[in-house]
């Protein structure tokens, strides 16, 4: 049976399977879902499939912290699992054209920018957690993600408003962990 200690793993793992689930569907949805199925059928798994992966991120580290399930896989592969989805679905989206390129750029610049700190941080003892602006971030690009993947008239603006906030976050970052040192 499974221990309640060990399902954010497995919802971390979970999310790494989603994110090649969402690129193929991203990829070859025009073969998986083959006439008479109407083409917007692929946004809509696309976009389900994403916000299903995007919820298990708040349930794995919900669940950690209500049941003290912490681990050493956790710590590494959560961030790790959160980026290889959004790589997943801005790789999609940049063959689909749905996506600007600098935008994409920028968002996944910052991201692995912070990773790099976060590891040097932790290997100078100094812990750098999420911030709220961080999970603001995470929420505006999970969002923006999303209408891109339905393909909506309003998602470029709302990709470029995800940058803004990623980059601003980036900063807040940057400052947090210079004053932790």
């Amino acid at each position: 049976m499974l221990s309640i200690k060990a399902l954010p793993n497995l919802l971390t793992i979970l999310r790494i399977c989603f994110a090649f689930l969402l690129l193929a569907i991203l990829l070859y949805g025009d073969f998986l879902l083959p006439p008479p199925i109407h083409p917007s059928w692929i946004n809509y798994f696309a976009c389900l499939t994403f916000c299903v992966a995007s919820i298990t991120d708040f349930f794995d580290g919900f669940i950690a912290r209500h049941y003290q399930a912490y681990s050493v896989f956790g710590e590494i592969f959560d961030p790790l699992a959160d980026k290889l989805l959004m790589l997943g679905a801005f790789i999609g989206l940049l063959v689909l054209g749905r996506a600007n390129a600098w935008a994409v750029f920028l968002i996944l610049s910052r991201e692995f920018f912070i990773t790099g700190l976060r590891v040097v941080a932790a290997s100078k003892g100094v812990r750098v957690g999420a911030s709220s602006l961080g999970k603001y971030k995470t929420g505006l690009q999970i969002t923006a993600i999303a209408f891109l993947l339905m393909d909506y008239s309003f998602a470029s603006p709302t990709l470029w408003l995800a940058v803004a906030l990623t980059l601003y976050s980036g900063y807040d970052y940057v400052k947090m962990y210079a004053k932790a040192r």
